[in-house]
């Protein structure tokens, strides 16, 4: 079937038609590295590195871009409490957001572009937009003149009110208009700054999107991505001044991922339900958590709990145990993802579809009889894991996690209890065996007595 995704600019769910079959470009934003990633702000990167994942598989070659941005009145803020460099805050906020989603198995974009390096770019688009009208001097600052673009809004759907009220702008005595936005603002001495044509100064946060993503994907490309809270203002922003610089249309579809959720709550530090990927990747495997944030369509509302995360691992311990029964069978077409995964997934990201038929894959897996069956269903499984990101650990690291805090028993303490465990039974000492097994139950470890041997896992 045809890739079907929603497109928030015409919204409704639209057949997917690629300016160039041969080559994909889709522009992600990404984080302003100021503090590590929170929960909010994995759910993007995980659903779009599906999508990345699923159009590698339909089209010969994507290119996939994600910004750093480093610059930033957050960033300088942070870095000024905490008395250090800016560079130095960036730099390690960075490396961190990448440890961090790393652990979730999201693919590395194929170019990952910092503000920093592009304030040429951003000053020479700056320059276009005053040159066909569109922007103005004024203070120090150059500004987007919104009246100058007719169908402003039209991504947002919002009337001129609403986008007002909805940007929080500042009714600056130097604004032609209450809904104009900075494209360039004035920098004193102890903040970043850029000279150009108005002075030393430093770029507002929407035309560093617009001018990145024309510099590898052109004036007009696929896609455009991120969460919801950015189609406005920050998206409607960037079509806007995007459009008017080139003279060109912008991105052809518009994708948005649903708000998110903490149990039940708006995520916030007050309430105590403010929570980094660093401080659940101490309580759970990062598979687990990227599986938690699949687990619910990506366009509707999403609500993290703990028990969600409790029941994404325990989905996963089922697959990999499914893997462990056939350890030493060759999985066949591993590279072939089945029909009807793929259809889910073509069908506007179906995620949760697609692990429903993870889970009859396995059943099947389960009950094969042949070792041809078992290596038939062993690579269904594996092929459309990987497509999602999941399944991609070894099955004995799986099963051997455990949390930030410790283990009470370590793997080597484990395998001798278990191997004292096997000796009581053979010299039929029963009474031993079962207090061993119950010792280590009570530790967090699960014992399967199979035709091969006794396999251990952590719960």
């Amino acid at each position: 079937m045809p890739l079907v995704l929603y497109n928030t600019l015409t919204r409704r769910k639209d057949v997917f038609q690629p300016l160039d079959p041969a080559h994909i470009g889709m522009y992600v934003c990404g984080p302003t590295v100021y503090d590590r990633a929170h929960i909010g702000n994995a759910r993007p990167i995980v659903i779009f590195d599906v999508l990345f994942r699923l159009l590698r598989r339909l089209y010969p070659a994507v290119t996939y871009v994600r910004n750093i941005t480093d610059v930033d009145d957050k960033i300088n803020a942070r870095a000024q409490a905490n008395g250090e460099p800016i560079s130095a805050l960036t730099e390690r906020t960075t490396r961190l957001f990448h440890e961090d989603i790393g652990a979730l198995n999201a693919l590395p974009p194929t170019v990952e572009p910092r503000a920093t390096a592009h304030i040429g770019q951003m000053i020479a688009m700056i320059q276009a937009l005053m040159a066909r009208g569109h922007a103005y001097e004024a203070e120090g600052h150059v500004l987007f003149s919104v009246p100058s673009m007719p169908d402003y809004g039209r991504l947002s759907n919002r009337s001129r009110d609403e986008m007002i009220a909805g940007a929080r702008v500042e009714i600056a005595p130097y604004k032609r208009d209450a809904a104009d936005f900075v494209l360039w603002k004035p920098s004193p001495g102890d903040l970043p700054g850029w000279d150009s044509p108005w002075g030393r100064g430093r770029p507002g946060w929407h035309i560093e999107c617009s001018a990145m993503s024309r510099e590898y994907l052109g004036p007009t490309f696929d896609i455009h991505g991120g969460g919801q809270d950015l189609v406005f203002p920050h998206h409607e922003n960037e079509m806007a001044q995007s459009c008017c610089a080139n003279g060109a249309p912008f991105a052809r579809t518009w994708l948005h991922n649903g708000w998110l959720m903490v149990e039940g709550e708006k995520m916030s530090k007050s309430l105590g339900n403010f929570f980094t990927v660093r401080d659940l990747l101490d309580q759970a495997p990062g598979e687990a958590i990227r599986l938690a944030l699949m687990s619910a369509h990506y366009h509707q509302p999403f609500d993290w709990t703990a028990d969600g995360l409790k029941q994404a691992r325990q989905t996963l311990d089922r697959l990999y145990l499914a893997l462990r029964a056939v350890a030493d069978i060759a999985a066949a077409d591993a590279d072939t993802v089945p029909l009807e995964v793929m259809a889910a997934l073509e069908d506007d990201l179906n995620t949760p579809l697609a692990i429903a038929h993870l889970h009859e894959i396995a059943t099947k897996l389960n009950k094969a009889e042949t070792d041809a069956e078992k290596a038939k269903w062993k690579g269904a499984l594996l092929a459309s894991g990987r497509i999602l990101g999941l399944l991609q650990q070894d099955v004995e690291s799986w099963f051997r996690w455990v949390p930030a805090a410790g283990a009470t028993l370590s793997d080597q303490a484990v395998q001798a209890m278990v191997e004292a465990r096997l000796a009581a039974r053979k010299a039929k000492n029963f009474a031993e065996a079962d207090r061993l097994r119950q010792e280590l139950t009570e530790n967090g470890v699960l014992l399967e007595d199979g035709p091969g041997g006794t396999t251990w896992r952590r719960a």
